[in-house]
């Protein structure tokens, strides 16, 4: 929901590492390595190892960050937006599934149901990008994005505050879980109405 106004702060912090890291790592490594950070999340979660997950969900979002600043430098590549998102969207389905291996009985619904939201978000997103591009629309709060960014209730800054707070406190993980993903169908929601009217013609 606040995303667009917090990408000019971040744009900002990442600027400066992001040329000295753009002499020696390309936009596309830096993605894969943040991914790859973000997929140590679930055996640090399974293990009850909040404290780690934690680091390494920072480390992931400050490397999501750096790509896109790397590539601002160096030049945008269409395989680069692809990886981008596309990463992302695995991400974000494998940090619940951390909670739910470290307790199955109290953790695995809660889970399933956040994942299937975000099922919701990630396709009602892609759908609409998908679209767009072929109509040639740009989105006017992300015009330096890779492809049509479409906003909701539950963007990137919304989700990673709620994935700190269950690695915060694991216990709540439930209660949040099943409350971000109300959230998630009601972007979800929303998206598909936004759709039905922009694509009407």
């Amino acid at each position: 929901m606040i995303d667009a106004k917090l990408l000019p702060i971040q744009r900002w912090l990442l600027r400066g590492p992001a040329r000295v890291l753009a002499r020696w790592v390309t936009a596309d490594q830096v993605s894969v390595a943040g991914f790859v950070l973000g997929a140590l999340t679930v055996p640090a979660l399974a293990l009850g190892l909040y404290g780690l997950a934690l680091i390494l969900l920072v480390l992931n979002r400050v490397a999501d960050g750096l790509d896109g600043a790397i590539a601002r430098i160096t030049g945008p590549t269409d395989r680069g937006a692809f990886l981008d998102i596309a990463l992302d969207f695995v991400f974000y389905a494998l940090f619940p599934l951390g909670f739910a291996l470290a307790d199955p009985v109290a953790n695995a619904l809660p889970a399933a149901v956040l994942i299937a939201s975000f099922v919701g978000t990630g396709s009602s997103f892609l759908a609409f990008a998908s679209i767009a591009a072929r109509r040639g629309l740009t989105a006017a709060d992300y015009p330096n994005k890779g492809i049509y960014y479409l906003g909701g209730f539950t963007e990137g800054f919304e989700t990673i505050v709620v994935f700190a707070l269950m690695a915060l406190n694991p216990a709540w993980f439930a209660m949040l879980a099943y409350g971000y993903a109300a959230a998630c169908c009601l972007t979800t929601a929303t998206r598909w109405r936004m759709g039905w009217h922009a694509f009407a013609r």
